[in-house]
């Protein structure tokens, strides 16, 4: 219940009147923030409200909106009705190719182990030469979708075209395992923590990360969006910074019965010990990593930079997208981060 509205219920209705004279002083921005399932520390501040106090000092009040994809929050992006919103960094590539005017800000992770390809059991894969000709499901043009592509292709010499590769979010690979419909799939937690107890993981993306490109899922934001809301910046990164020193300091103390972990499943579902799990197959960078060449900073030499290039290469070797763009550069910015890391 926002400020105005509780004004209004308090007031009679001889001063109705007076108190809406007075609700501008009140009035807050409104905005969508689109996640997906993805665990990491900025969930459990979700969830315990250290996003909303911090945003609501600022000014702004968040519609906190739950997508099943990439793709989606791409489309919200582009469309102008989502301004901030979580993606992976192979659908900020696409994104961004194709001319979606938004910029990380944030690195909330990278991915190591924690999105992996798992074959069913009973489905007579027992290593990455058996893929031929079976079912894998992966959720289009996002992280895992990437990494299988170039598993496939650079590593395991596997042709992609050899591979039934069906397009399935999350909870639709979770339905499709359980009815024996597809024999294997590549994803992330809490899906890859539920299928991988009847199956066997053959590759990770730690693995083909250092046989080609880390992967790796961040923040985006709406570029024109946040030159006009630099207090709601302000806010919001500090409260990333601080949810990702505070994980940092105490994440042994993130057990199954810690208000963090229980803030994450409310939010995402899953199982408490499985979300523990998920946690701990990440790696999640401290802010002044965020800030240094190794993520953000440096202009084209960014490592975010660099890794949206070469996905951008090999997504259009793929016909994912029409044309690789020269420089990846604008489409990542070090500016929140520096701030929050007081430089």
């Amino acid at each position: 219940m926002n400020a105005i509205y509780r004004l209004i219920r308090r007031c009679t209705l001889a001063g109705l009147a007076a108190a809406l004279t007075a609700a501008p002083a009140y009035a807050q921005t409104k905005l969508v923030v689109g996640y997906q399932l993805i665990v990491g520390p900025f969930l459990s501040a979700i969830a315990d409200g250290s996003f909303d106090k911090a945003v609501k000092e600022a000014g702004y009040q968040v519609d906190w909106r739950q997508f099943t994809s990439g793709g989606d929050i791409s489309t919200a992006l582009a469309s102008g009705n989502v301004p901030v919103g979580v993606l992976g960094s192979t659908g900020i590539t696409s994104g961004a190719t194709r001319g979606v005017d938004m910029q990380l800000f944030w690195i909330l992770d990278n991915i190591g182990k924690s999105e992996a390809l798992v074959a069913r059991n009973g489905s007579g894969i027992n290593s990455t030469a058996d893929l031929k000709g079976k079912r894998v499901a992966t959720p289009f043009v996002s992280t895992s979708h990437f990494h299988l592509l170039v598993g496939l292709e650079q590593v395991w010499k596997v042709p992609p075209r050899d591979v039934r590769i069906l397009n399935m979010q999350p909870p639709q690979i979770v339905a499709a395992w359980t009815r024996g419909d597809i024999d294997a799939a590549y994803v992330w937690p809490p899906a890859l923590t539920e299928i991988a107890k009847t199956g066997k993981i053959i590759a990770d993306s730690e693995q083909i990360g250092a046989a080609s490109v880390p992967t790796f899922d961040g923040i985006v934001v709406d570029k024109a969006w946040a030159q006009k809301h630099p207090k709601f910046m302000a806010a919001f990164t500090g409260v990333l910074a601080k949810s990702y020193a505070d994980y940092r300091a105490n994440g042994a103390k993130w057990t199954a019965d810690s208000p963090q972990v229980k803030g994450i499943v409310k939010l995402i579902g899953g199982k408490p010990e499985d979300i523990v799990e998920a946690l701990g197959l990440l790696v999640f960078p401290t802010v002044e990593e965020q800030a240094s060449t190794t993520w953000l900073g440096g202009g084209k030499e960014s490592g975010a930079a660099r890794a949206f290039a070469a996905s951008a290469k090999f997504l259009k070797d793929q016909k994912q997208i029409d044309k690789a763009l020269d420089d990846y550069s604008p489409f990542v910015t070090d500016q929140y981060a520096k701030a929050a890391a007081g430089k």
